[in-house]
Parts: C-alpha cells; structure tokens; sequence
C-alpha cells in the first residue's frame, strides 16, 4: 500500500509554532483524509527548526467507489402529466443520468425527484495533491508573517517542498504572489554538519536519509537523546540535573543534531541567590543548571546547553557560551549588591511613579487598597496581634521589589527579589516568605501559599484586581481576558479552600466595592461561575450536585456559597460520596417526591420547626401523625448538623424517616395530599414543605437527576 511524504522546508521556525504545528497536523491531517474516505495504517508528524512533515503509510492507491443519492425539484416541478418538464431534464443533465433514472419519493416536504449515482473513488495521488494546500496554510499561529509580494502566511519563509507518493513526485505548486516553489525529493541536511542538498528516493527512506544529513526529524527522539546526554555530562562533575519540561520542549524544537555540551563559570557567582542563578540560565539563556544533588537546593558553578553545531567543536561553544552567562550573572551581581545598599520599605516611594492601570492610579495605591482589604479579612478572622502585624507589614511590602534593579531586569523574579530582600532588611520570616508567597500560585499547575500571611495578602492582592477592573467595566468576555481575572478569582476560591479560611466572600465584596449595586452583582455572579467550574473541573463533582449546592436561580443558595465558600465546597464533596456510597439513593425518593410538591404551598424555604406550621387537628390518618413525630425528631439533628457542618449526621436522620415518610404516600395508611378541603391540604404540604427544608439544608434535591 503506498506511502506519502509531505516535508516543508522553511527558514528557522520558532520553537512555539512548531510545537503547535505539530499537534495541528496530528489532529488535522487523520481527519482530513478520513473526510475524503482515506484509511491509513499509520500518520507520523514530524519537525525539526527548517522542516515540518508528515509521513502517511498504509493509503489505499484510490477511493472506493460509492453510491450516492442526490436530490433534485419537486415531484410536480420536475413532471407534467406524466411526462418530464425542462426542470427534470436539466437536473438529469447535471447530474450526467437519463431522465428514465429519475425516481419519485415522498419526503417530509412532499414528493421529490431522486437520482442513485454510482461515484467511482477517485486517485490517491489527485486527493492528496488537493489537501496539501489545505494543511499548509492552513496552519494557525501567533505572528504569521508573509514574505516577498505575495498574501500567503507561514511562519517564516517556505524555501523547498517534498511531495512524494512511494517514489513519486507529485506535482505540486505553492504559489505566493510571484514566488512559486515547485514540489521535489531533495530536502537539505543540517546547516553546519551536512550544507549540501539530499534526495530522497523514497517516502518510507526520509527517517533514514535525513539521519545521515545529520537531522533527526523525530521530536521525541531528539528530545529522549537530549536527556540522556545531560545526564552523562553532568556526571562527569558529580552533578544533577533539573530537566525541567517547557525548557525541554523548547530545545528539542531548536536543534536538528542535538549534542550537550558542558560549560562551566566562576564559582563567585554563586553568592547570588539560586533562584537568580537559574532564572538567567532557564529563562534567559536556555541552559540547564546543575546540583549538586536532587534536591535542587545548591548549584554546582556548570551549566549544560543543547549544541546545534559541531560536536567536535564543543569546547569553543562552552567557551562562548561560558562568556554570555559570566556577563548576565555579573550584570545580576550588580543590581543584588546595589538593590541590598537600602532596605527594602525605602523603595516604596518609587512605586507611585509606576502606573498600575491608567484609570486605577499607581502600584503604591494598589498597596494602599491591598492593606486595606487584608485589614478587612484580618477582621473577619479575628488574628491575634503578631499575625495581624505580620499581615500588614507583607501587605505594604508586597510590591516593593517591582522597582528593584534586579526585578527590573529580570521581572520573573517578583515575589523571589520581595522575600530576599525582606529578610536581609531585617523583616520577620512570616514577612519575607508572604511577600514571595501572595504570588502563589502563578499558574495552573503551580502551589498556593503555606502560610497564613501569603493567603490573607494573596488574597487581597488579587480581590483588589478583580473589583478595581470590574469597577472599570474591563470584565472579561470570550476569550478576552487581558488581566488574568479568571484566574485571579480561580486563586481566591483555591487558596480559601486550601486554606480552609473561613472567610465571608459576600461581605468582602461588598465592603471593596463599597454599595456599588451592579458592580457587586456582576462580581458576585463572576465568582459564582467560577465556584461551578473550579467544583466540576478540579474537584470532579457530577454537574447536577454542583446545581444542588449552587442552587438553579436560587437566592438563598448562591449568596449562602458566596457567604462560606468552605460550606459550599464541603456539601458538594459530601454528596458525591454518599452518591458513591449508595447513600443518596437511598433518601432522594422521598425527598424528591416532597419537594416536587411542597412547591405547590407556601411554607417559607428556611422553616424547620413544625409547631407553628401544623395542625395536628386536622390529621385524618396515623400516618400524618408518624410523619409530624419524625419531623420533630429530625428537628435537634437538622440543628446539630447546620452548627457542626456533620452533614452525615443529618442524612442519616433523613434515612431514618424516609419510611415514615413512604408509608405517608404509598402505605396502608396513606393520604391524598391534594384534599379538597383547603385546610387539610395546606397541613399536609407543610408536613412535605419541612421535610423538604431540613433536606435543603445540604443540598436543593430537586435539581439532583436520579440516574446520572
């Protein structure tokens, strides 16, 4: 069965777009040949910084043939009498049939004129040619650029093109204003190692004939070979390395004959601060920094950086590269030596020439509205005096080092520059570590903050970005989400929950925002979307328990999961459990079935005590008076529940009634709700309306689907 090679030949691609373009046509190209009716054995994507291909094996040599049916005018258009109008012979023309081909079927719509066509498959090689423009341009990235006069966009300059079909070139033209660049089977080596032109005789031959051009175009393979050569470099000093995975992706997408070459640089410049240390090497110059052991906490004075050129030129790399690390490491020297003349609360005055947002003011406003909500969370949690203090000092301190030299340099370092900083100006731990920690986490992936002074200001940091933006209506829409709020909110409902903070959301809101109604409406309703996705997502709750919790335009429960962000979060984990255990199926008969129609009352939601709600009088059946006995037993675990959030208590409660309360619909005994005399109905909904209120107090059981 034939193969297909497909390799485009460019000027040096940056390493995001070829990742990226790996992972489209990985997707795309399977799919496009399955929408043209083409099976394959197997479709490989491959990239290296001056080529992207793909080679496809297992192709059928054509198409299958097919039948297809096609539909033409209505049945009255298309015949007159008996005898066809100029509507059917013309759609039989098109279609390349005689008019007896015709045939008449009813539709929905009426009698239609249908053709059956035999579609023969049409030639592998006339698809493909087809597609390759397709996949092409096709590709979607970040800063397309177009090049001579023409309006097609690559990345970066296409130069060369291989189109071969087993052995076979197909013809193939990129056109591109007035460049056009014509398909072949020669492809181009590596740059240093092999300049001249290769020829590739066959698809199934490009792994191998690109090898001995010294290109390896298997990204997985160049990166398994990159790692291997780190570790044996770093052996030979006794050291270890931290791949670290985006610097790995990064690299391997940088070279076609990947060799580690081993540098080394004065072991003065480890007085820096380690994390200064590898942000230039990680960050800055894509090395990979060396341990001494696999803790990471003491460097080695070497480093290890991929070559993409002669390997037997490796000491002069290490050289050159040497040279370039030494110089930002010195820079580096400098702005620490110079940031630690002065401590760190002397820079605070610098922040006000730095605007924070053009219609929020400066940084040092920002610190003036961060200490003022830590002072409010403060409250709330009732913190004692040494807490309270290091809280507000980390408050006022928290962006200081954002005008740092070293910071300015390298703003990777925020937080980092803040926490060192602290401490050798003579701040408390607490002080230095919340500094570095009200950053946390800074990605999807990354910690939170440990400690009590990092959550409160981290807190604060981030509640004053998401109410100062939306005051400004700058709330994000679609994709656009240009101040990262989503993510600022994602951390706030994190850290409590990590935290276990028992914070009042609603109250702070509406202190920051202070009696701006529709600002606190649209904050609140933000948060509230992202309690459901962060409850769904990251805690795997099944959707129709997160509507149980959050309630389904519900006012009592949204502002109450606004109010105890740790209520919310706990009642949901609760009932996916007892959902696991069996537990749920248990009691949501007859809760569900009392709820649906406690509705058709008027018992207000938060009613639980059924003395003044009940006429016992007006019992026409003991079962009435066992469901009245049970919902007066339930009354103290209800309670007993809502004060200590031991919400098993409270559901084995309701199990204990639930046959009480089936006997009340179903048993010997059982009742008509709906009687028509008006009193005794309003009873009998009240006794349902109060059973449906202690169950609420977990959850609305009304919005849980049985059988999920």
């Amino acid at each position: 069965m034939p193969a297909f090679l497909l390799e485009v030949g460019t000027e040096e691609l940056p390493a995001s777009f070829l990742s990226d373009a790996i992972v489209q046509w990985r997707s795309r190209i399977p799919q496009s040949l399955a929408a043209h009716s083409l099976n394959s054995e197997s479709v490989e994507v491959y990239g290296t910084p001056r080529r992207l291909a793909v080679l496809i094996k297992g192709l059928p040599s054509q198409q299958e043939d097919r039948e297809e049916e096609i539909k033409g005018p209505p049945a009255q258009a298309a015949f007159k009498d008996g005898k066809p109008t100029p509507a059917a012979a013309g759609f039989a023309k098109k279609q390349g049939v005689e008019v007896s081909a015709l045939e008449v079927r009813a539709t929905d719509r009426g009698d239609f004129v249908f053709v059956r066509k035999s579609i023969p498959g049409r030639n592998v090689a006339e698809i493909l040619t087809e597609l390759i423009h397709e996949w092409i341009w096709g590709l979607e990235g970040k800063r397309l650029m177009r090049w001579g006069d023409g309006d097609e966009k690559f990345s970066r300059p296409i130069r060369w093109l291989v189109a071969l079909l087993d052995n076979q070139v197909l013809p193939i033209e990129l056109v591109n204003g007035s460049e056009t660049i014509n398909s072949d089977r020669i492809s181009y080596g590596h740059r240093v190692l092999h300049p001249e032109t290769v020829t590739i005789a066959q698809a199934t031959d490009y792994i191998t004939t690109l090898r001995s051009a010294y290109v390896v175009v298997n990204v997985h393979e160049r990166a398994a070979t990159i790692q291997q050569q780190i570790q044996e470099a770093v052996q030979t000093v006794n050291g270890y390395a931290e791949i670290y995975p985006d610097l790995l992706e990064e690299v391997t997408n940088l070279v076609e004959w990947p060799s580690a070459v081993l540098g080394k640089f004065e072991a003065e410049f480890l007085n820096l601060p380690t994390e200064v240390i590898t942000t230039v090497m990680v960050s800055h110059q894509r090395y990979f920094p060396v341990f001494k052991d696999a803790n990471n906490n003491e460097l080695l004075p070497h480093f290890v950086t991929i070559s993409n050129g002669d390997p037997a030129k490796s000491d002069i790399i290490a050289l050159g590269n040497a040279r370039v690390i030494r110089a930002r490491l010195a820079d580096g020297q400098f702005f620490y030596k110079t940031d630690l003349a002065k401590p760190l609360d002397s820079f605070l005055p610098q922040l006000a020439k730095v605007t924070f947002q053009e219609d929020l003011g400066s940084l040092l406003d920002k610190v003036g509205r961060i200490s003022q909500i830590a002072e409010q969370i403060t409250a709330q949690l009732q913190l004692g005096k040494e807490d309270t203090h290091n809280i507000h000092r980390a408050a006022l301190l928290c962006k200081a080092d954002l005008v740092t030299q070293m910071v300015y340099e390298f703003p990777e370092l925020q937080g980092v520059m803040g926490q060192k900083y602290a401490a050798a100006s003579g701040e408390p731990e607490a002080v230095a570590t919340a500094i570095f920690e009200h950053y946390l986490p800074r990605g999807a992936d990354d910690i939170l903050p440990q400690t009590l002074a990092g959550q409160v200001v981290g807190l604060a940091d981030r509640l004053d970005t998401l109410v100062s933006i939306f005051s400004i209506g700058m709330i994000p829409t679609g994709s656009s989400d240009p101040f990262a709020l989503r993510r600022a909110a994602n951390a706030v409902i994190n850290i409590t929950w990590f935290s276990n903070l028992p914070i009042n959301l609603k109250q702070l809101i509406e202190e920051i925002a202070t009696d701006k109604t529709q600002l606190i409406t649209a904050l609140e309703e933000f948060f509230l979307q992202r309690i459901r996705t962060l409850l769904q997502e990251e805690l795997q709750i099944d959707y129709d328990l997160v509507n149980a919790v959050l309630g389904e335009n519900d006012p009592e429960y949204t502002e109450r999961a606004l109010r105890d962000l740790l209520d919310v979060r706990d009642r949901a984990l609760f009932l996916q459990q007892i959902r696991k255990d069996g537990t749920l199926e248990r009691i949501y008969e007859t809760i569900n079935r009392s709820a649906r129609l406690a509705v058709q009352g008027d018992l207000d939601t938060k009613q639980l005590q059924p003395n003044s709600v009940i006429r016992k009088e007006l019992f026409h059946r003991p079962s009435e008076a066992a469901f009245y006995n049970a919902i007066l037993e339930l009354v103290p675990q209800t309670v007993a529940a809502q004060q200590s959030r031991n919400y098993r208590q409270l559901v084995t409660a309701l199990e204990k009634t639930s046959p009480t309360v089936s006997t009340f619909f179903d048993g010997p005994e059982s009742v008509l709700v709906m009687d028509p005399d008006p009193e005794v109905k309003q009873n009998r909904l009240n006794l349902l309306g109060l059973l449906r209120n202690h169950a609420r107090v977990l959850a609305d059981f009304g919005a849980i689907v049985k059988n999920l």
